[in-house]
């Protein structure tokens, strides 16, 4: 029961390391290299993330400056940017990119709310799936006499403790990145 118990909690690691950097990509009200790092952009008939074209800073709060490493990468960068709907246009300053980020507005504000929760709930929805999966494989080993029937119940309670802890950090992820978004 310790293995699959082990597993579960490895699942439910790897869910909320996935919720961690999807909430990177969401726009606060601060720059920051994460929103355009995974922009795809087409170079040489190859898709690539925007990390492997250029150097990526944030020089002022609200600026995002894109240092392409050979010249030739900045036209097709400039339109993967204006494609990935930043809410911004880029600039082309000799051979670097500006974004220039505008303060959010109220409307957006309450729009990244509902998106952060709307992602909070989908990964408490795949903590569910995963507990599931989780009890039913205990109720096997239970009918098949690999575990006894003490085992289940306290299986049940430790997934679900799993499940409580887990769904506590997602709530404070989304938290701190709902005060971000205020700001």
């Amino acid at each position: 029961m310790n293995a699959i118990l082990a597993s579960t909690k490895q699942e439910f690691d790897k869910a909320l390391d996935f919720l961690e950097r999807e909430l990177t990509k969401i726009r606060t009200g601060r720059a920051s290299p994460a929103l355009v790092e995974d922009i795809q952009v087409e170079a040489f008939g190859k898709r690539m993330p925007l990390k492997q074209l250029a150097a990526i800073s944030c020089p002022e709060p609200r600026q995002i400056l894109i240092q392409p490493w050979d010249v030739s990468y900045l036209e097709p960068i400039e339109k993967a940017l204006q494609k990935a709907d930043l809410g911004t246009s880029p600039i082309v300053d000799k051979n670097m990119i500006r974004v220039h980020l505008p303060s959010l507005t109220q409307e957006y504000r309450q729009n990244l709310a509902k998106l952060l929760s709307l992602k909070g709930e989908q990964t408490k929805q795949v903590m569910r799936r995963w507990r599931e999966q989780a009890w039913g494989t205990i109720q096997d080993k239970v009918r098949k006499g690999e575990l006894r029937e003490g085992d289940k119940f306290k299986g049940k309670e430790e997934l679900q403790k799993l499940l409580d802890e887990n769904t506590k950090k997602i709530e404070e992820l989304l938290e701190r990145k709902l005060k971000e978004i205020q700001l």
